[in-house]
């Protein structure tokens, strides 16, 4: 990744992230088109910013005392691009200042996405769009050229007041989305977070089409068969009785559970936010059940912050 920041407006890292992690923090995002500023948005709305793309620049102060003062927002991420009117360009070192005065320096953040100008072509070709600069606005009054690399330049031109004052400069010429996510949730400094879904349920019902992983538990002893047991659930004392019996269940729990142990970390590296662990038997009501309660047991203590545990019982309202 390459990042870059202004010597007279460059911000201590440290200071910068405990200002994230701690208190306020207003975004102001923008850059060149094609380059990933709503790629930005996207990820900053993933990592609990309140995001708004395409926001006219002088409405930015209204946005930010509507957001943070009158409902307590307290991470604001905000889209400006070259689709602002250009007055609204000239006058952004006016609004920058008001920004810093009511909220703190610390608080507010310029970001600059941009790219090479080769690869700002490429990407445009790719997805044959046309460069907001290259279309005629609703009152007609401006086409600016229909040639792509000289809206490109144009742009660049357009875009100085918010490039001279921008804190952090993101070049995404080379980045992938995963590592474009990687560099802002660093920069921000939000930690990872990753909620792991234990859901019981039943195969007679189908299986859960949003499951990452399924065990299947239905070559275990099925409490099911015992008159006494019918009732009950894998959360009960009984149902619990009855498994311990039978070592075969302690040991595929500790199976899922060392597979699980080893492999849903990993997934604290592939941007993901939810995955699903489904444990099914026949009905959803007793070995599926015991499983995933213990499992849960197990995980809580095993695996790294960072990856909260919750179970669920897709069938219980069949009990």
């Amino acid at each position: 990744m390459s990042t870059t920041k202004d010597n007279e407006h460059a911000k201590s890292d440290n200071e910068q992230t405990q200002t994230h992690k701690d208190g306020l923090s207003i975004l102001v995002v923008s850059g060149r088109s094609g380059s990933g500023k709503t790629s930005v948005l996207n990820i900053l709305e993933d990592l609990g910013y309140y995001s708004i793309d395409n926001m006219p620049l002088s409405l930015v102060p209204e946005a930010a005392q509507k957001l943070v003062c009158d409902s307590g927002i307290k991470r604001v991420a905000l889209g400006v691009d070259i689709r602002t009117p250009r007055a609204d360009l000239s006058n952004f070192a006016e609004i920058h200042d008001t920004l810093k005065r009511t909220y703190g320096e610390e608080a507010l953040t310029v970001i600059y996405v941009t790219a090479q100008e080769d690869i700002l072509v490429a990407r445009f070709n790719a997805t044959r769009r046309i460069h907001p600069l290259m279309v005629q606005d609703s009152k007609g009054i401006e086409n600016t050229t229909d040639n792509l690399p000289a809206a490109i330049e144009k742009e660049n031109q357009l875009l100085q007041p918010i490039f001279r004052r921008a804190d952090l400069k993101i070049d995404t010429s080379m980045l992938n989305i995963h590592q474009l996510k990687e560099r802002l949730r660093d920069y921000v400094g939000a930690d990872n977070q990753i909620a792991i879904n234990l859901l019981s349920f039943g195969f007679k019902y189908g299986s859960p089409i949003d499951a990452d992983f399924v065990f299947d538990v239905r070559i275990l002893p099925n409490p099911h068969w015992n008159p006494k047991l019918r009732a009950a659930t894998g959360l009960d004392v009984e149902v619990a009785e009855f498994f311990a019996d039978y070592p075969e269940v302690a040991e595929m729990t500790n199976d899922i559970a060392t597979f699980l142990t080893r492999w849903l970390p990993d997934f604290l590296h592939n941007n993901r936010h939810t995955v699903t662990v489904a444990i099914g038997c026949t009905g959803g009501k007793h070995r599926s059940v015991f499983i995933t309660k213990h499992l849960q047991n197990i995980l809580t203590t095993s695996l790294p912050e960072g990856l909260s545990i919750t179970a669920k019982h897709r069938e219980k309202h069949r009990w």
